[in-house]
């Protein structure tokens, strides 16, 4: 495994006929934001499962924190936390009581002191003792990122971590990750929308066909394209411009 704190090269999975992953590259270093930016069904999920040691890859190899995914799973399962799609969250518990409730099954030492500190950090102080059911989108997000981090995990997977949001909701997930990377955490984030990897992300790999097309960072992407001239004015592109050329119109329809 290399220094990097997500390691991936040559990755392949298949369902059946379907091939998902087509020998998918790339690496995370330390404490950035990294963006795996893709249409749905481009593999992303399948990446990020393969990744939290819950799906076994047809070929290649994978690391985590230094660790491979399939001859040291314990090792990796003991060095991140997992964020899907939907906030796994008790609404009938508080949202302090849910925090409390992580940190105990972890039999961490201070479970209230932990759940205080987290509660603080994402700006939940005011709604503690609140039921989570009455809490916004934005907010149980927000809470759903803090008990992932209960004992400090190294690395986390936020699989499309703002599906379904309001933009308000949106924002402050944006902040509560941003926040995570300013504190040394890495971060792979999935997402299928543009404007989220151009804020978030370090470094961006748009995935198509399950293959890795392009992988650097946003100015890097740019130069990708020529800058568009308006009566003399010069225009840069956009990210969006540089998914859907490398991509094809026909994502165009899906987003």
């Amino acid at each position: 495994m290399t220094a990097a704190a997500i390691h991936v090269r040559g990755l392949e999975k298949s369902y059946k006929t379907l091939r998902v992953l087509r020998g998918v590259d790339f690496e995370v270093a330390r404490g950035s934001i990294f963006a795996l930016l893709g249409s749905n069904g481009a593999g992303k999920t399948t990446v990020v499962k393969i990744l939290s040691t819950l799906l076994k890859a047809d070929a290649g190899t994978a690391g985590v924190n230094g660790f491979d995914v399939t001859t040291q799973a314990e090792d990796v399962r003991a060095s991140f936390s997992l964020t899907g799609q939907f906030a796994a969250v008790d609404e009938i518990l508080s949202g302090r009581e849910n925090l409390v409730l992580v940190a105990r099954l972890r039999h961490l030492e201070g479970p209230g002191r932990i759940a205080d500190d987290l509660l603080e950090r994402f700006s939940l102080t005011d709604a503690a003792a609140r039921k989570v059911a009455t809490y916004s989108g934005g907010m149980r997000r927000r809470l759903d990122i803090a008990m992932s981090l209960v004992g400090n995990p190294p690395v986390v997977f936020l699989d499309e971590p703002t599906t379904g949001l309001d933009p308000q909701g949106r924002l402050e997930v944006w902040r509560a990750v941003k926040e995570l990377a300013g504190r040394g955490t890495t971060v792979l984030l999935t997402t299928q929308y543009l404007d989220e990897a151009e804020h978030l992300a370090d470094r961006i790999a748009i995935l198509h066909e399950g293959r890795i097309i392009v992988n650097g960072t946003l100015a890097e992407l740019k130069r990708l394209l020529p800058p568009a001239k308006v009566e003399y004015v010069e225009k840069q592109p956009t990210l969006e411009d540089v998914f859907l050329t490398l991509v094809g119109t026909e994502a165009r329809g899906e987003q």
